[in-house]
């Protein structure tokens, strides 16, 4: 990893490394990750295109987001509500603040869902996105009640305790059994997230909207990257939605769960490099 950056949003640090040179490609990491999720994906990428990774706020080496406008919708306490657009208009003025008016926007999980919501408020930013084991699919109602369950666990037991029961249920049964150690490593990064960040994640992705307009309306290329063994964005959920874009490519990681950047980073690093360079 190169140094660290950092810029101001609503008075947050967030901190987000610059790499490699040519078309600028934003990774966004997902919940309960920090921007090193991709850190095998920069190594091959960084050779072929600008990459600007960053920290979402609350998340690695940037602070939490304390002064959203969102109130509190729900029944469970949230000291710091935010939403999906506040993470995307995050990304915007990264952009702005480095002075790139064009991009391809990549998020994993929730950082899919940012995406989302970036291509519906700063659509002239975007020259093609991706989501990574990621849907534009609001939470049904069993999954907004597992959010709430989440926010109460958090409350309850601590970051680690519930990341280290959600973390293994997230990889295909061949890496679990072929990398414990690796599954593990990433557990114990889980040690550095203060309750506040993973709440309000919680909570953003309780609220958002269903965006599948955003998927017909988008006029630029749309990838999209499902796992036969994924449990979070299941592939028929991402199979039927390959069927709105005007132009969509659909890449299907066998024996994998939710987390193609590790379980099979040849292949995604393939998928991506070949999008980016459509």
């Amino acid at each position: 990893m190169s140094m660290y950056k950092t810029f101001n949003y609503k008075n947050s640090a967030i901190a987000y490394s610059v790499q490699g040179q040519g078309k600028p490609v934003v990774l966004l990491h997902g919940f309960g990750e920090t921007s090193a999720i991709y850190t095998q994906q920069i190594d091959y990428l960084q050779e072929h295109c600008l990459l600007i990774i960053p920290d979402l706020p609350g998340s690695g080496n940037s602070t939490l987001l304390k002064n959203s406008e969102e109130k509190n919708n729900l029944t469970v306490s949230v000291n710091y509500p935010a939403s999906l657009n506040d993470y995307a208009d995050c990304i915007a003025t990264l952009l702005a603040h480095e002075k790139i008016y064009s991009c391809t926007l990549l998020g994993h999980s929730m950082g899919g869902y940012i995406t989302m919501a970036f291509a519906e408020r700063h659509n002239n930013l975007l020259n093609a996105f991706g989501l990574i084991h990621s849907t534009a699919y609001a939470d049904n109602e069993t999954k907004k009640e597992n959010r709430i369950k989440g926010i109460e666990m958090v409350e309850e037991y601590g970051c680690y305790a519930f990341l280290k029961t959600v973390i293994p249920n997230l990889f295909g049964e061949a890496f679990k059994q072929a990398y414990p150690e690796k599954i593990n490593e990433l557990i114990e990064t889980s040690k550095l997230f203060e309750k506040d960040a993973l709440q309000q994640y919680y909570f953003a992705m309780h609220n958002r909207p269903d965006r599948r307009h955003i998927l017909k309306e988008s006029k630029v290329p749309i990838m999209l990257i499902a796992g036969t063994e994924d449990t979070v964005a299941p592939i028929n959920d991402i199979i039927e939605q390959a069927t709105v874009p005007q132009q969509c490519y659909i890449h299907v990681l066998e024996k994998v769960g939710h987390m193609g950047m590790w379980e099979a980073t040849n292949k995604m690093n393939e998928y991506l490099l070949q999008f980016i360079n459509r």
